[in-house]
């Protein structure tokens, strides 16, 4: 993921939505790599590299992430039709709209 992705991502996090939330979300990037969140009580973590103990892990490109959180694709579609694969707490990824809300 490129630094100015995690940077909007920073910047578009929304603390109020993450309150009492304790959940890491682990993103396997074909194009960029292993990056995992960390959303602890309305704060947010971002790092390179494997969680050993995500909430949720999602396989897709960078591309479909962006299109996600712009609105552009939907995320169950997404999912029926393969550019993103899930594990775990499947039901995490529809959160992240609103931890990334567009501002």
């Amino acid at each position: 993921m490129s630094s100015t992705t995690l940077e909007k991502l920073q910047a578009r996090f929304d603390p109020n939505a993450a309150r009492n939330m304790h959940e890491v979300f682990q993103f396997h990037f074909s194009d960029l790599g292993d990056y995992y969140l960390s959303v602890d009580d309305g704060t947010l973590d971002m790092a390179p590299g494997e969680h050993d103990d995500p909430s949720v892990s999602l396989s897709l490109s960078s591309d479909t992430l962006k299109g996600l959180m712009r609105g552009e694709i939907n995320g169950m579609s997404a999912f029926m039709s393969g550019r993103i694969k899930a594990t775990g707490n499947v039901m995490l990824a529809t959160r992240l709209g609103t931890l990334f809300p567009d501002a």
